[in-house]
């Protein structure tokens, strides 16, 4: 996939999601999931959460994040609501308003 295409497809380009997995990769939610690596579960996680937030909500999300990445549309729910869960414990760091002078 050309940066381009991956830019297209996740709204962040490959160093922003690295940055982002390497903040989560450690949470629990990953280390739990069965026949995976801790850090490729991680990244997995952060993809299919970029994926199906780009998707504009269509109704059909879920089924065509699930198939562009691999896994089940049931599976996506619980992979976006883990990655959301893992992100948000850091909503402090990352998540901030513009200010007044802003």
């Amino acid at each position: 996939m050309s940066d381009d295409e991956f830019l297209s497809n996740f709204c962040m380009d490959r160093s922003c999601i690295m940055q982002l997995n390497s903040l989560v990769e450690d949470d629990g939610f990953f280390l739990k999931v069965s026949g995976k690596v801790g850090k490729r579960a991680s990244m997995l996680h952060v993809m299919v959460l970029l994926k199906f937030l780009g998707s504009y909500g269509n109704a059909a999300a879920m089924q065509k994040t699930g198939h562009m990445m691999g896994i089940s549309k049931g599976s996506v729910n619980d992979y976006v609501t883990w990655a959301c869960d893992a992100i948000l414990k850091h909503r402090e760091h990352i998540i901030k308003w513009p200010s007044i002078e802003e």
